[in-house]
């Protein structure tokens, strides 16, 4: 299968090694992933903060850049969440009929990864290999946006060597919520406060997610505190294997 690779803003400039990981991933299944160049930001951020009309312009290019393939593929709940719930309404907001219907073409293609291998490959157990005690935290934006549901935790569970530890209250927001973070600092920062405590009540030595956003908040917290707690991505986890 010939895939389109979404990479997000997030992992472009600083969490590369997440879609890095998911190239590899994907083509030790066996599948062409390429990566169009054309691709900027979705315009999350921009609509988040009400700013629909400057986001317009980065729709139009995202459904024109991605338009061409029949799969795409990201790293990230919260930007697939973005591309499916929020583009067609950005363009029926500017009386865009035309390129919503184009959007919604798009939004259909469009994956998380852990859909993508359960969903449209239909792989639980993708060869992976990471011998380590890990905890998984289901960020907001794949729990109640996409609804991803237990489909990341089924790749874990098939990955030999891992130590699955169920993490305490999962699904509770980390606090991270994009400029909610800034915003409301406070808020923010006791809502990481307790997501911190239940990582470690887990003795994990790693915390992994979908989300490269909420992994950059906890991972933040947890290395200020000096716990030793690292925080890694889900595909780096899927794309490891034995040396």
């Amino acid at each position: 299968m010939r895939i389109a690779l979404f990479v997000t803003c997030l992992a472009d400039t600083m969490f590369p090694a997440a879609a890095k990981a998911t190239v590899q991933l994907l083509e030790r299944l066996g599948h062409e992933v390429v990566f169009p160049t054309e691709q900027t930001c979705c315009g999350q951020m921009h609509i988040n903060t009400g700013y629909q009309k400057d986001a317009l312009p980065l729709v139009k290019r995202h459904v024109r850049t991605f338009e061409p393939y029949d799969v795409v593929v990201a790293p990230s709940g919260s930007c697939v969440g973005s591309v499916r719930h929020q583009h067609a309404m950005v363009a029926r907001a500017a009386n865009e009929p035309g390129l919503a219907a184009r959007a919604d073409a798009v939004a259909g293609r469009t994956y998380e990864l852990s859909e993508l291998l359960v969903d449209v490959l239909g792989v639980e157990d993708v060869g992976a290999y990471y011998p380590h005690r890990v905890t998984y935290h289901p960020t907001c934006h794949s729990l109640r946006i996409l609804r991803v549901g237990d489909k990341p935790l089924r790749l874990l569970r098939n990955v030999r060597g891992l130590d699955l530890i169920e993490l305490p209250a999962a699904e509770q927001c980390c606090g991270f919520g994009g400029t909610f973070s800034v915003k409301n600092a406070d808020t923010s920062t006791a809502m990481l406060a307790d997501k911190m405590r239940h990582v470690l009540e887990t003795g994990a030595d790693v915390c992994t997610a979908g989300d490269a956003s909420c992994l950059m908040h906890i991972g933040g917290g947890l290395s200020r505190l000096r716990t030793g707690v690292q925080t890694v991505h889900l595909a780096e986890i899927l794309a490891s294997t034995e040396a």
